[in-house]
């Protein structure tokens, strides 16, 4: 749905700093940063990565776990660069939705983690929806074209 032309009136003169390029970059970024962050953890302590893995009971880990990285990392820099934006975004939701299902399950937690446990299971589905959101801008600027979004 296209905004009405009258309706560029009604915004505040404060809010078009927000509508920069460079402000929808950092936005990504801070969408992406824990990805970032995790995929460089991981090549960092790859011990320990895989020994995460295997606690959340993926076997075989070390393969796993090196897709993780690749997909941490590679989806982050789809989404940061513009390449296949709408790819590494719903890549990353799909990831991330999994995740949230195999490691914040509230449902069946002790009592006295329940309540920090729900909150990262909603906040993770709060960057699920940001991610689809991520991926349907970038398909709707980009009609049917396969490679993205260019700009920032």
């Amino acid at each position: 749905m296209t905004p009405r032309p009258d309706q560029a009136a009604i915004r505040p003169r404060w809010a078009w700093p927000f509508a920069t390029p460079v402000v929808h970059w950092l936005a990504l970024l801070g969408l992406c940063a824990a990805y970032l962050q995790g995929g460089i953890q991981k090549v960092m302590d790859f011990g320990g990565a895989v020994a995460e893995s295997a606690h959340f009971g993926l076997q075989p880990a070390m393969p796993i776990t090196v897709a993780v990285i690749v997909l941490e990392l590679g989806a982050s820099l789809a989404i940061l660069t513009g390449r296949y934006r709408w790819l590494g975004a719903l890549m990353l939701a799909a990831f991330t939705l999994m995740a949230t299902f195999v490691a914040n399950r509230f449902w069946s937690a002790p009592a006295v983690e329940r309540f920090a446990t729900a909150n990262a299971f909603f906040e993770h589905l709060g960057l699920v929806g940001g991610f689809v959101l991520v991926a349907w801008h970038d398909l709707r600027g980009q009609g049917t074209g396969g490679s993205g979004s260019n700009n920032s």
